[in-house]
This record gives C-alpha cells, structure tokens and sequence, in this order.
C-alpha cells in the first residue's frame, strides 16, 4: 500500500498584508493634500514688535495665579456673580502652572459660568 504524502501547511501570504499598507500609503497621501498649499509668493505678517495684549473682555491668569479683569484683581466667583453665567474667557500666563487653570477652570464652572474659553497664541509653522 502507498502511503500518502503528510498535508502540506499552508504559508501565510503576506500580499494580503502588503495591499492594506499600500492602500493605507495612497489614503494618507490623498488626505494629506486635501488643504490647498500656500501661495509661495505670499508674504505673512510680522507680528513680532506688536505689544502682546489680552482682549478686553477677558480674565487673565498671571504667572503668580491671581486673576485679573481689566487690570483689577479678581476672584473666579466675584467675576462670575458681576458679569454674568454666559462663557467665561480666561487668557492664561505662559508660565502658571496647569493645576492653577485647572483649579480656576473648575472654580469658574462651579460659580455658574456656562463654559471657559480659553484664549492662546497660535503660530503658523
């Protein structure tokens, strides 16, 4: 009697593999173009010599964590009991700690405010 050869064990293909990577590149690609690249003739504006100012409507978060409104120290539910429970801007110091916003954020919503807005710089890279 002849025995039979034992099963062959399939290989894994890996084109299958290869064909998602390769759809994934071509989508990442496309997706990536979607925003029209800036005109190479444009010319941006220098914002470098303006005074750095927070918009007057606004609380500021200094550096130390006190908090002012236009220029007048403050507390979060002072703020919020004389200007209202509509949004709440706060414009916080580069260098105050985040536990501080957080802590005021908090405060400011437990006070009534309906949301914080917090205002930043944004840059153009």
């Amino acid at each position: 009697m002849i025995s039979q050869p034992p099963p062959r064990k399939k290989r894994d293909s890996t084109i299958p593999l290869i064909n998602v990577v390769f759809l994934m590149l071509v989508f990442f690609l496309i997706a990536g173009t979607v925003a029209p690249p800036l005109d190479p003739d444009l010319k941006l504006v220098q914002t470098s010599d303006l005074e750095g100012k927070e918009p007057p409507d606004a609380l500021v978060l200094h550096a130390d964590g006190s908090l002012s409104f236009r220029g007048q120290l403050t507390a979060a539910d002072t703020h919020v009991a004389t200007h209202g429970s509509g949004p709440t801007r706060i414009v916080p110091d580069r260098n105050v700690p985040a536990s501080r916003l957080m802590e005021i954020t908090g405060d400011l919503r437990r006070a009534g405010a309906t949301s914080v807005i917090l205002v930043t710089e944004r840059a153009l890279q």
